[in-house]
């Protein structure tokens, strides 16, 4: 049963690496997975119960009779329900920023950027573009940042070329600035919930190889624009749904709003709590301030939101599919499954920096979360150390703040930026602007390529 279960796996991930040639949506794909492999799972439960958790089935049984109703249950309250609150916590951060993202947005917080990215010099669009996503993206997740910065941007360029360059930009920059911090990517909000790093140790030891990978196919792609690009008049809108509010207003739900998320991190590290209770509680602060700076709002019209659809799909699609994917990836490894691999890893790959390799070369056609998290699942932690005993070069990687966590996430990222399929916010960005996947990589992938290249360098340098 346990390699039945690893199969459906397996063909899950061959589904989601194909999904724009199936029509397979991932998260369909991902949620299927978890539930049939849990489902599998405690039909054969008291074989696996007894294999991992032999001591703590005993002690649940209390001296009682054992039987398969004990075992459904014991899997049900001691095993399913730890991969359940893991998944939750990634799942409502998310949550709380998509409705961060929303209330700013509703209030025309980010309507500054169009005068400020708006010029006839095409360089200066390009990297004016790149630096807001950058910026933004450490701060919310990589896929909400990308929509909105796309949003943005066909807002100033008509012309449908232009767009590809300028787009391919923004998830570059909305990969590379996601992966800086714990908080903009969901792997390195995953990582930071399981203890592997802390959140100031990652973005210093990521922030000199981010910016590398970002920077240097950045200018590349500049070098390929002309002097001059047209842009639309920017008229900023009227928001039906909200009174229109004073730029001090806005200022300042700005500063609640990305100022909160700054703190998240503190919040954590003085309470111990899950970081999306930091960001629920900057999500009410937030909230709060909204309906009182909007005592006149006009509920009639509240219909009329400004966020696109795209963007709440996209986000509830991902939510769903980090659930998904978690769950099915935490029944692989209640099969023992992972221990295993873990050995193989050891004695045929030989390094962390070979795992890397293998996990850019994954996310290049495999989503990007999803070929992290199959890595950084092999080891499991228990409150930042990694819990079997292994010898040779993974026994320093595999400690909290180890080089294994940081150079895993880093590889996923960038591996993404290189076919564009490989991350979420490139294939925002392709149904968006119907990109082809040749063109992408023709213009800017292999660029991307060379960055990445240059950035994993540096990271081995600075590790």
């Amino acid at each position: 049963m346990a390699y039945i279960i690893v199969s459906i796996v397996l063909v899950g991930y061959l589904l989601i690496a194909t999904e724009r040639l199936t029509n397979m949506n991932k998260a369909a794909v991902a949620i299927f997975i978890g539930t049939v492999g849990w489902v599998l799972y405690i039909c054969y439960g008291t074989d696996f119960v007894m294999s991992q958790h032999p001591g703590e089935y005993f002690n649940f049984l209390h001296g009682t009779t054992a039987s398969s109703v004990a075992v459904k249950q014991f899997i049900a309250q001691n095993v399913f329900l730890k991969y359940v609150g893991k998944a939750s916590e990634i799942v409502s951060f998310l949550l709380a920023t998509m409705s961060i993202v929303e209330i700013l947005q509703n209030n025309g917080c980010f309507d500054f950027a169009l005068r400020f990215m708006r010029t006839r010099s095409s360089r200066r669009m390009l990297w004016s573009l790149a630096i807001v996503t950058f910026a933004i993206s450490a701060n919310l997740d990589n896929l909400t940042t990308t929509v909105m910065m796309l949003t943005m941007m066909r807002q100033l360029v008509s012309n449908r070329r232009t767009r590809l360059v300028y787009g391919s930009a923004i998830v570059l920059a909305a990969n590379c600035g996601g992966v800086l911090t714990v908080i903009g990517d969901p792997v390195g909000l995953v990582l930071w919930n399981n203890g592997a790093v802390t959140a100031t140790n990652y973005s210093m030891s990521l922030l000199l190889p981010c910016l590398v990978a970002w920077v240097l196919p950045t200018w590349w792609i500049g070098r390929s624009l002309p002097e001059t690009v047209s842009v639309e008049r920017v008229v900023l809108p009227y928001r039906g749904d909200d009174t229109n509010l004073n730029v001090w207003q806005r200022v300042m739900m700005l500063v609640v709003g990305i100022g909160g998320l700054w703190f998240i991190p503190t919040f954590h590290n003085i309470t111990k709590l899950s970081p999306f209770l930091g960001a629920l509680c900057v999500l009410s602060v937030l909230w709060i301030v909204n309906e009182v700076v909007n005592r006149r709002l006009i509920t009639d019209e509240m219909i009329h939101r400004r966020v696109p659809r795209v963007l709440q799909y996209g986000v509830l699609q991902m939510m769903l599919f980090v659930m998904g994917s978690m769950l099915a990836l935490g029944v692989v490894r209640e099969t023992g499954m992972l221990d295993r691999l873990l050995s193989v890893f050891h004695e045929l790959i030989g390094g962390v920096w070979t795992v890397g390799a293998l996990t850019g070369l994954l996310s290049t056609v495999l989503d990007s979360f999803l070929s992290a998290l199959t890595m950084i699942s092999v080891p499991d932690v228990v409150d930042g150390i990694a819990s079997q005993t292994v010898t040779g070069g993974f026994d320093a990687a595999l400690v909290q703040n180890g080089a294994y966590w940081k150079i895993v996430a880093f590889a996923a990222a960038v591996g993404g930026n290189i076919l564009c399929i490989g991350s979420a916010s490139g294939l925002a960005f392709v149904k968006m602007e119907r990109v082809r996947v040749g063109w992408y990589f023709r213009n800017v992938g292999w660029k991307c390529l060379v960055g990445a290249l240059c950035g994993l360098a540096v990271l081995w340098a600075v590790l």
